[in-house]
């Protein structure tokens, strides 16, 4: 059989598993868990078996296979044995309601759905109809799958033939949520893991083998998928998997007795650690030493996404542990972060510069390209970009123009090429007709000693005109108060140009938040 060039095989279930046993670290650890380790070898074996239990069951080529699972090593054989034939894994977020799920469950048109035993309950209470599941395997941790697929799984020999596939076949999908509209089902293929390897794993991160990744972001989503999904398999490195929420105290345990290399959070979950630390050393009455030992002793780069990183969180957590926070910007369409700092070459408060293997530029309502120092909307073209949006043609098109995938991200660029997030397209404020940044706002508004969080939004005055209204959660041992407001305002107004400072100031307990910890601003109008 003759194939040509962008028919040749390749599976990239073979490239992150099989090559590191080929490779000869089947015996290294790949997997640490609170429960046990698990090596190369168990990895391959797991994946394999679960493969062709899913072929016993009658999963085909082009299958689309549901995943609603927590961060535990069954994920790999799942989706990785899902790959291994064919078939296409979606994972979800573990953390949504029945109908969201009812919704997920028939637009893919899944005939398999995955699920932890623990998430169990939320899909027993789908009211609708299913119109095309047709199978639920059901897995604990400790336990393995729940019977029949038990049994399947454990009559299923450890060797495989994987299907043949390409590297432009798909491989899995993502659901892009995005701020308005129903979920979107970004297609990627084969090769988009592995580009994303070599890109960012190698060009920015300098992945080695005994690096050992820890991710609070889950495998659920982007993020996540490469930080514990396939970035640490690329190199046979390790990665830690914790299941429990990702709270600063969880986090902070997991570090310390992993002692990971590579730390990957989001901005919210670094200002509550720094929030969480210092609580404790007013309790203890300890100062901290960036010199000492400390949780994140072991950690050589730590990386945030998801949202700009303040600058204020990332001087106070370098101040405090010694270690720069590297912030990015990458998109379900794009699998994972295109734009970042560099160790060594950071710019606190931009999102750095372009990592190997992407290009981007900044455009205008009409498609031009803005002068350097003009915000405009960030497109980028790499080689990880998703195929399409399943059963979404137009979103597709307005979304993917040809090599480009519009992100709907504001940004500028400075005079030495760094890229400043300017907030979202539908988050930007225009105040007497020019642009503010509400990202802009929030970071001199975080400066002030009182403010743990804040969110700003656009928000209309007596004229009907928009204005910045800010949305401020207070830090422990300060209260809401009239003088309080009046203090912020004028802080804003003394550091930043007097059409950008808030009007009004609404103290609330908390800011309404995506499951990967996303300030959903959209929420915030009214």
């Amino acid at each position: 059989m003759i194939h040509g060039e962008s028919g040749e095989f390749f599976n990239v279930a073979d490239y992150f598993i099989d090559r590191n046993i080929r490779q000869g670290r089947g015996h290294k650890v790949a997997v640490y868990t609170e429960h046990r380790n698990y090596t190369y070898n168990d990895i391959q074996k797991m994946v394999n078996k679960t493969a062709n239990a899913l072929r016993e069951l009658g999963v085909r080529v082009d299958d689309r296979i549901i995943i609603i699972m927590l961060d535990v090593p069954q994920f790999y054989a799942i989706f990785y044995g899902a790959i291994k034939i064919g078939a296409v894994p979606i994972p979800l977020n573990t953390m949504l309601t029945p109908d969201d799920y009812e919704y997920y469950l028939n637009d893919s048109r899944a005939i398999c759905l995955v699920i932890s035993e623990e998430l169990l309950p939320v899909v027993t209470n789908i009211k609708g109809d299913l119109r095309y599941l047709r199978d639920m395997i059901v897995i604990s941790e400790k336990q393995g799958a729940h019977i029949p697929f038990k049994q399947k799984y454990r009559h299923a020999p450890e060797a495989i033939k994987i299907e043949y596939t390409t590297r432009d076949d798909v491989a899995f999908w993502l659901y892009s949520s995005g701020s308005t509209g129903s979920p979107k089902g970004a297609i990627h293929s084969q090769n988009d893991m592995v580009v994303v390897s070599d890109s960012y794993g190698q060009g920015v991160l300098g992945l080695k083998e005994d690096d050992i990744l820890f991710s609070a972001a889950r495998l659920f989503f982007a993020y996540g998928l490469g930080n514990a999904g396939y970035l640490p398999f690329s190199v046979g490195a390790s990665v830690v998997l914790n299941p429990k929420p990702p709270r600063p105290d969880n986090v902070l345990y997991y570090l310390e007795r992993f002692r990971p290399t590579i730390f990957f959070g989001v901005p919210t979950l670094y200002g509550q650690i720094l929030e969480y630390a210092e609580k404790l050393d007013t309790e203890k009455g300890t100062t901290p030493d960036p010199n000492k030992n400390h949780a994140f002793s072991s950690v050589r780069i730590c990386v945030s996404a998801g949202e700009a990183l303040p600058t204020d969180i990332y001087y106070r957590f370098k101040k405090r542990y010694g270690i720069d926070i590297l912030d990015g910007i990458g998109s379900t369409e794009m699998l994972h972060i295109f734009l970042s700092n560099r160790p060594g070459h950071i710019r606190p408060g931009s999102t750095g510069k372009p990592v190997p293997g992407y290009e981007i530029k900044l455009v205008d309502d009409e498609g031009r390209e803005v002068q350097q120092g003009e915000i405009g909307t960030l497109h980028v073209k790499g080689g990880s970009a998703a195929q399409q949006y399943w059963r979404k043609r137009e979103k597709t098109k307005l979304t993917m123009q040809g090599e480009w995938i519009n992100t709907g991200d504001k940004y500028y660029v400075d005079s030495d090429g760094y890229y400043w997030c300017a907030g979202r397209g539908d988050d930007m404020l225009k105040v007497g007709g020019i642009w503010v940044s509400p990202v802009e706002v929030e970071n001199c508004m975080m400066e002030h000693p009182a403010v743990l969080e804040v969110a700003v939004v656009g928000h209309k005055d007596e004229k009907e005109l928009i204005k910045p209204k800010a949305f401020v959660v207070l830090k422990e041992g300060f209260v809401p108060s009239e003088e309080l407001e009046n203090e912020l305002k004028q802080w804003a107004l003394d550091r930043m140009a007097k059409y950008k400072y808030p009007r009004w100031v609404e103290f609330v307990k908390e800011l309404p938040k995506s499951s990967t910890g996303k300030i959903q601003r959209f929420k915030l109008r009214g």
